[in-house]
């Protein structure tokens, strides 16, 4: 095993040398993200027609990268549709020994209510594929306390019979090497299905997919024979992981107008991402042959575990590693707590707690390093990708919404009276008004992934969904760059996140 694929923090290595380089590459996210907002902010005194000219740029790239990723949203929205009416299981059922594949779906539980567990367990038993290929490990936390375990042993009672196994797993709490949370209660319950399970129906490792999915997870029907077919069908399965398109629907019709758009914007990003599987990184609930996570191990130090299993396996298996983009949905929560603050507050601290997905930047850049046989340009591509990704979050909204108004306030006469100065507002406002283009796909494909609207609810609230995006810029400075800024500067001065556990609400329709 190499040495570096178990690393959380720059003191978990050996060697002085190495503990500073990985210091260093923490720093480097929150480092440029703090340079460019402190270096715009300071030179539109300094120099405002450099501050100038960049923010044009900026704003110029942002037009291009917009329209870039709308025409990607749009082809993967019609993939999407387009897999949602195939017949998967008649696909599958037509591959020779498909009957051999197996799913072992873990669903890391710790305090939320049996409703939300009981609606996901049953979106399990109502999926289009035979059930007698489908193992459950419910996998409670030993900390979350007795009523955890009381609702665990009620739905073992109620699902046991409708699948192969359906197994109840208690992680120990503070066990050595591990942070609490979704990782280390996966790892923990791979270990426990794999002694009690696979070992037991001797089912061969290269025949298990491992779904590893959040509680809330409701995979649509046809999920595990789309799932199933692909493995079967792709070459060289044991090297993918297999990426759904989240889709943030189980609350959406009573969700707050800004959880809904955080929440949709993260499944257009997903549906973005697809359309470009030579970066795409495993994200929240996903699934990967059991062979690889038996041979990489699971993360368990780590609290983004869903995109770090992903760097594990690539640097393990010297770059031979990619995830499969399925174009297919699984259902899940947007962020709804009792009351509109708790909303608020719950909805930041998801948001950062996805943002610190930058822990992964030094583990990736270090892996890199140390690993020579991987290909140099797949390294340099992952990287840029990834850094401007974290960049991009933490910064875009302040320079487009806000910063490129600095040179005008602080430039002074002589800088106001140019040319420059009269074009710079009217120039980044109409390549604003022109970036709007990725708003309207986004309110249209909004409209076409609902649910239907519950009787509850009038027709108004179809308007709601089309104008809440108007709140798109307040959303994207307060639940996108703050919380990755946080997020990324809490990194730079080792102030390390914990694990933490999103209340789920699904309110009354």
């Amino acid at each position: 095993m190499k040495y570096y694929l178990t690393l959380s923090k720059a003191r978990d290595l050996e060697f002085v040398k190495d503990k500073i380089l990985y210091r260093l590459l923490e720093i480097l996210p929150g480092f440029l993200s703090w340079f460019t907002l402190i270096a715009v902010f300071s030179l539109s005194w300094l120099s405002p027609i450099t501050v100038a000219v960049f923010i044009i740029l900026f704003d110029f790239y942002w037009l291009l990268k917009i329209n870039y990723l709308s025409f990607h949203q749009i082809s993967s929205f019609r993939k999407m549709q387009r897999n949602l009416k195939i017949d998967w299981f008649k696909k599958v059922s037509q591959i020779k020994d498909w009957q051999k594949i197996h799913h072992l779906i873990i669903l890391p539980f710790c305090t939320e209510k049996k409703e939300i567990v009981e609606s996901s367990c049953q979106a399990l038993v109502d999926s289009k594929y035979p059930k007698n290929k489908i193992m459950v490990v419910l996998a409670t936390e030993e900390r979350a306390g007795k009523e955890a375990q009381e609702i665990a042993n009620q739905l073992s009672k109620e699902f046991s019979s409708k699948f192969l196994k359906f197994l109840v797993t208690i992680h120990p709490k503070d066990l050595p090497g591990e942070i609490a949370g979704k990782g280390s209660n996966t790892a923990w319950a791979i270990k426990q299905a794999k002694e009690k399970i696979i070992k037991p129906l001797n089912i061969k490792k290269e025949n298990i997919i491992v779904s590893t999915f959040d509680i809330d997870t409701k995979p649509y029907s046809q999920y595990f024979a789309c799932l199933t077919y692909n493995y079967l069908t792709v070459e060289n399965p044991t090297r993918y992981s297999y990426q759904p398109i989240p889709v943030y629907n189980n609350n959406i019709w009573t969700a707050p107008a800004f959880s809904r758009v955080v929440a949709t914007s993260g499944t257009f990003w997903q549906m973005m991402q697809q359309e470009r599987p030579e970066i795409l990184v495993t994200y929240s609930s996903h699934s990967s042959p059991f062979k690889v996570l038996d041979e990489v191990g699971y993360p368990k130090n780590v609290v983004s575990d869903d995109s770090r299993i992903f760097w594990k396996a690539y640097l393990f298996y010297d770059g031979n590693y990619k995830v499969f983009p399925l174009h297919y949905p699984v259902s899940m929560d947007a962020v709804l707590a009792k009351d509109l603050r708790k909303t608020i507050i719950n909805q930041y601290k998801q948001q950062r707690r996805w943002a610190w997905g930058c822990n992964d930047i030094p583990f990736m850049l270090f892996g890199f390093l140390k690993n020579k046989k991987i290909v140099l340009s797949r390294k340099i591509s992952y990287s840029l990708s990834v850094l401007d990704g974290f960049w991009s979050w933490a910064t875009a909204s302040f320079l487009i919404f806000f910063l490129g108004w600095l040179p005008l306030m602080f430039g002074g006469e002589k800088f106001n009276v140019t040319l420059l100065s009269y074009n710079l507002p009217r120039f980044t406002a109409n390549l604003m008004r022109l970036s709007m283009i990725g708003m309207i796909v986004s309110s249209i494909i909004s409209l076409l992934i609902l649910p239907p609207r519950p009787k509850k609810f009038s027709k108004l609230k179809n308007l709601s969904i089309i104008l809440q995006w108007l709140f798109l810029p307040l959303t994207l400075l307060a639940f996108g760059s703050i919380p990755s800024l946080d997020a990324q500067t809490r990194l730079m001065f080792k102030k390390y996140l914990g694990f933490w556990v999103t209340e789920k609400e699904r309110g009354e329709i």
